[in-house]
């Protein structure tokens, strides 16, 4: 099995411009077979920007050349050009390229920066390791065509061994030539090099890096169900090409007791895409045998905030809306009313929400609770809303300078948390960063930790048109806590992406989180959604879990939700690419059982 790296050419800056397309990519086949792309043809490894030591603003870097080669001791790792945004030349890595390393091509570390000469800058670069003479060599082309080559260490970082280093007329690491029909069908392909892997690493890139097909479904339970009165305890089994199985309700057409033929079909919520125009932000709860939706309303401008209330998912789309909040209520509530969430903690239903007094510099995360007996589409049932405060009781955030939003709240380990995004304005902008406290559960509008920052955008998906990490939302699964959050400007090329912390780590230590280098949704996830971001989750009574976000139809189309089961990979991590056509085909919708 082969694998090969590449970059893009960028296309529209809004569709996939020079922050996606200098990235490393991989493509996949088995032998004679053509390179097929992994993740949408998007890419998997992207640098880090480079912050600034004076006021902690990011400059955002890209990255281009790639080259692959596998490690002495397992694993692989990865030399590139490390560039400016837009691909122009870096300063700051003159005379040096870029490495990573990663066990399994999907997962990599940024090791740092390895210097191969004083001055000028390195165009490409290529690396093995030489078995016979248990040394790596490296050779590298500078920006006036002249190739060098030399040996190197590779340990915890890549030393070149300087008194290596000679002057050549060729590369001394040859790269595979490649034609045109081994990757015609790749859109864009900048191709960098091949190298063969294990088959269990191929399994395993095939398992994360393309959408999971339905492909079968089994039955289980058929003989726990003696007759009609038990048909629930039949269940539909459906298997998955990445090895996974999701157990599934049946709805019985027939339970006629002497039929020899008992048919049912798998039952799937059929939710239309969009489910809510000009709803963004969504967010829904199920609550004593019903689905409350809530999100931000884009139709005014951001000044109300309206819920809806439905016996069945699919009926969100029809339900009517309530009104919950408006900017001419309650004293200082002004408009840029954002991303409600509902949340029950110590059996008491909160939303939170940003809201700003005045203009948007004073945006602030805000709390209302649900009086008890209360109705939740009733607005007089519910609280004025409470500013977020510090344990000290001062505003989370100083007003005019910077701004907190999208606030969620967890439990973990037995205790409570908040997690938002956070934007310094003044005295110069920073971009919104992810910040976490643990919260008082008797009082969730109150931290009882200092607040902590766990993430920035420091990717280049991270920081398209703007450097943004918001929308973060707890996901538990098994034990593990994993955040998604949004990233990038709020607009065609809005992303999201996967935190997770070490299990049982202090969550407060940033050191303890784990960040996915690619986005795990994008507008190359679906056809015909773009700016898929801002997602939460729910889960529904058969124990599935749904994932809440906002895309736009077209590139510049309004923010509108949307809603797709989440289906958990090989790792037990979410995937937010499975179409309903994928997740469900026609054909294994219908089951049957037949009487012994």
């Amino acid at each position: 099995m082969e694998v090969l790296c590449y970059t893009r050419q960028p296309k529209d800056d809004m569709i996939y411009g020079r922050r996606m397309a200098y990235s490393m990519h991989l493509a996949i086949r088995n032998a004679g077979a053509t390179f097929q792309p992994l993740h949408h043809n998007e890419g998997i490894l992207y640098a880090k920007a480079v912050q600034n030591a004076q006021d902690g603003t990011l400059d955002a870097r890209t990255m281009t050349a790639p080259w692959l080669f596998a490690l002495e001791n397992g694993g692989f790792g990865v030399l590139a050009v490390r560039t400016g945004a837009d691909g122009e030349q870096d300063p700051k890595s003159e005379g040096c390229v870029l490495f990573f390393t990663s066990s399994d091509l999907v997962h990599y570390e940024e090791v740092g920066l390895c210097r191969l000469q004083e001055k000028g800058y390195i165009a490409e670069v290529r690396c093995s390791y030489d078995e016979q003479a248990h040394q790596y060599r490296i050779c590298w082309r500078n920006e006036n065509a002249q190739w060098f080559e030399g040996t190197c260490t590779v340990d915890r970082e890549m030393k070149l061994c300087q008194d290596s280093v000679r002057e050549s007329e060729v590369p001394g690491v040859q790269a595979v030539p490649l034609e045109e029909s081994e990757t015609g069908s790749i859109e864009g392909i900048v191709a960098g090099n091949r190298i063969e892997i294990p088959e269990e690493t191929g399994a395993y890139l095939l398992k994360k890096l393309t959408v999971p097909v339905c492909v079968g479904m089994t039955l289980s339970g058929v003989e726990a169900a003696a007759g009609t009165a038990d048909l629930e305890k039949v269940k539909a089994v459906a298997l998955y090409s990445d090895g996974t199985k999701v157990e599934r309700r049946i709805d019985w057409e027939d339970t006629d007791a002497d039929a020899d033929v008992i048919r049912g079909k798998v039952h799937q919520e059929s939710i239309p895409a969009p489910i809510a125009e000009n709803r963004a932000d969504p967010v829904c709860m199920y609550r004593d045998g019903k689905y409350y939706f809530i999100a931000t309303n884009d139709a005014d401008s951001n000044q109300t905030l309206y819920m809806r209330c439905s016996d069945t998912l699919a009926g969100i789309a029809v339900a009517p809306e309530v009104l919950f909040l408006d900017t001419k209520t309650y004293p200082g509530i002004g408009g840029l009313l954002w991303a409600p969430e509902f949340h029950e903690i110590g059996g008491k239903l909160y939303v939170f929400h940003a809201a700003t007094s005045g203009e948007f510099f004073c945006e602030e995360s805000r709390v209302r609770v649900l009086r008890d007996g209360g109705d939740p589409m009733c607005m007089e049932d519910w609280s004025e809303p409470v500013m977020v405060v510090k344990k000290d009781g001062s505003p989370l955030c100083e007003e005019g300078k910077v701004i907190s939003l999208d606030m969620t709240v967890f439990s973990y380990e037995g205790k409570m948390y908040a997690m938002w995004s956070q934007r310094q304005f003044l005295p110069v902008d920073q971009g919104a960063w992810l910040y976490i406290a643990q919260i008082d559960e008797k009082e969730p509008w109150r931290l009882v930790s200092d607040p902590v920052c766990i993430a920035r955008p420091e990717y280049s998906w991270e920081n398209n048109h703007t450097y943004v990490v918001e929308g973060p939302y707890a996901l538990e699964r098994d034990g593990q806590l994993m955040v998604t959050y949004a990233a990038a400007a709020v607009d065609a090329t809005y992303t999201v992406g996967l935190l997770k912390p070490v299990m049982g780590s202090n969550i407060l230590d940033p050191a303890n989180w784990r960040k996915n280098n690619y986005p795990l949704m994008s507008s190359n996830s679906a056809q015909g959604q773009y700016g898929t971001g801002h997602n939460s989750y729910l889960t529904d009574p058969d124990g599935l879990v749904w994932n809440f976000y906002h895309m736009r139809c077209n590139v510049d189309g309004p923010r509108s939700a949307a809603a797709r089961r989440v289906h958990f990979d090989i790792d037990n991590e979410p995937m937010l690419d499975v179409t309903q056509e994928l997740d469900l085909p026609q054909q294994y919708r219908s089951v049957e059982i037949r009487k012994s």
